[in-house]
């Protein structure tokens, strides 16, 4: 390319903490890229989407040990690659800190009105604003690292202390999300910045598919210099995954209050009267008749909300909608719920054999999941479809319905009739999954800070809970999205923060050409025997 040509294809370019550029190029000039010796990779720059509390109780890191703003902790930076932060939650104020550790190299660009602190010390993005617009970032980064925030819930569901395992450590948020669109050539961006800032743990739900390989895989090129600079990357695992009579439990998230006992239910193929019967009873965008639901509970055989969709648009009292999954719920912008298969259709018997059917949509209230841990359906597994001898993911945490900070500008049900705005929410996904290991690595870092990324990893997995006998290798890329630290203890199933911070739980095995027992690096003064697990000879 000639030199003017050059510059105006430039779109990114990097240099802080590894070589590279982003640019514009025909597939030709790509091709003359790729036989130069200096050159590791090219590859097209994909867009990747976000992957989306009581957990850290759950994990076993309740927020009677969770240490308060001692030295340590408040000299640790979480870097968060996401969807941007909202700098106003509770979650990130910073009363009681002390400045910034001189360690951070960072600044504050987040745009206009946008102002960090010393809780949220750093905000970079190349759009005009760092301040997050969908509440995906802001969850991500108060579920690791938030500060104690009580009381907190949605519409009074899930009530009680919204904080992340350690809420005296520093935050620095990149954007490289608009909506739940991630450029790579910003992602990488980010990882370049952050590793020259100085933060000590990255956490990144982010994620794509199809997978790609390592040399084309921008998160795994980051992570691989953040490793050299002895920074570790928590990535989300992604949400491709599968699992593999007169009341039914539903699954939804509804904070609404019918005004009264029994309503009259109607099926949604006998609630139109201009398309086709398929259309109505699938209650299809502009299905129903106005008239015909109105005051009435209307029965949609359809899935992934679009039968709630119609109802809240013609005016229906409620919602009953099949289930699209069944081990989680969703937040629905009207009075919804979501049953299972059996269920909905012992709702279809009644309705078909009953001369004047009525029902009641109730509120949602919380209880305790007693099957949990457990891997939900939606989570990816592995192994790596490129290099199949990666199994991942290497350790599972909470990532199902999870309550944490929330943008209020964010839309709550992407439904554009649903105009509540809320501090928090609840989410579910592998995103809401990944915050949470970041959040224990951050905390065994603050006990270990000499630790290197693998060990801080070996400790992640070798001391988890090992009652989680369903952890499956899972994919890469996508935010994934849960109230878990005090759920999670850190597992090579679900993690235990409080199990990791012990040295002799570290096994380091070395590949090699063989090793001198006696060299003094290798005396044993002062350590116990090793750890029950280890099983070698």
């Amino acid at each position: 390319m000639f030199q003017s040509t050059a510059k105006e294809s430039l779109v990114r370019s990097y240099g802080k903490s590894f070589n590279g550029f982003a640019a514009r190029v025909t597939e030709k000039e790509s091709e003359n890229l790729k036989g130069m010796k200096e050159v590791v990779s090219v590859f097209p720059s994909r867009t990747l989407e976000l992957q989306t509390t009581r957990s850290w109780d759950f994990l076993g890191l309740p927020e009677t040990v969770v240490p308060k703003n001692t030295h340590s902790e408040s000299n640790l930076i979480l870097g968060v690659i996401d969807s941007g932060i909202w700098p106003e939650s509770p979650s990130f104020k910073d009363d009681g800190f002390g400045p910034p550790p001189k360690k951070w190299k960072g600044v504050c660009k987040g745009g206009k009105n946008f102002t960090c602190n010393n809780k949220l010390i750093g905000a970079r993005t190349s759009f005009d604003s760092a301040r997050d617009k969908v509440g995906h970032g802001t969850h991500t980064a108060s579920t690791a690292a938030g500060r104690i925030v009580h009381p907190a819930s949605f519409y009074g569901l899930a009530e009680g202390s919204a904080r992340g395992a350690i809420p005296s450590a520093r935050i620095a948020a990149y954007k490289v999300c608009e909506g739940l669109q991630c450029s790579e050539s910003d992602i990488l961006t980010a990882f370049d910045e952050a590793i020259v800032d100085g933060v000590d743990i990255i956490t990144i739900s982010i994620g794509g598919s199809p997978a790609a390989d390592i040399f084309s895989d921008s998160i795994a090129l980051g992570a691989f210099h953040a490793m050299q600079k002895g920074i570790l990357t928590v990535q989300s695992a992604g949400n491709e995954g599968n699992a593999s009579s007169t009341v039914a439990s539903g699954n939804s998230i509804n904070t609404f209050t019918l005004k009264g006992d029994k309503f009259p239910l109607v099926y949604g193929k006998q609630a139109s009267s201009s398309c086709e019967e398929l259309q109505a009873w699938l209650c299809l965008s502009n299905s129903l008749d106005e008239k015909l639901v109105k005051g009435k509970i209307v029965v949609c055989d359809s899935t992934y909300g679009s039968g709630i969709d119609e109802g809240l648009r013609a005016g229906a009292l409620g919602v009953v909608a099949r289930a699209s999954v069944e081990d989680f719920s969703r937040i629905l912008p009207m009075a919804a719920v979501e049953l299972k298969s059996p269920e909905f259709e012992a709702l279809i018997s009644y309705l078909n054999s009953t001369k004047d059917p009525k029902a009641n949509i109730l509120k949602s209230e919380s209880f305790n999941d007693t099957s949990a841990p457990v891997v939900v359906s939606f989570s990816s597994r592995g192994p790596n479809k490129i290099a199949s001898d990666i199994l991942k993911p290497d350790i599972t945490a909470p990532g199902v319905e999870v309550l944490a900070a929330f943008s209020p500008d964010a839309e709550l049900t992407r439904n554009y009739n649903d105009k509540r705005s809320v501090n928090y929410s609840i989410l579910s996904g592998t995103s809401m999954s990944c915050p949470h290991v970041a959040g224990a690595a951050v905390y065994v870092k603050s006990i270990h800070p000499d630790w290197s990324p693998s060990a801080i990893k070996s400790a992640l997995m070798t001391t988890g809970m090992k009652e989680v006998v369903s952890v499956f290798p899972s994919k890469t890329l996508q935010l994934q999205t849960t109230r878990s630290w005090d759920f999670l203890g850190i597992t090579e199933g679900n993690v235990v923060p409080r199990n990791l911070t012990s040295e002799s739980n570290v096994i380091l095995g070395s590949f090699d050409t063989g090793i001198w027992p006696e060299s003094p690096s290798f005396r044993d003064d002062g350590i116990g025997p090793p750890p029950k697990k280890w099983k070698g000879a």
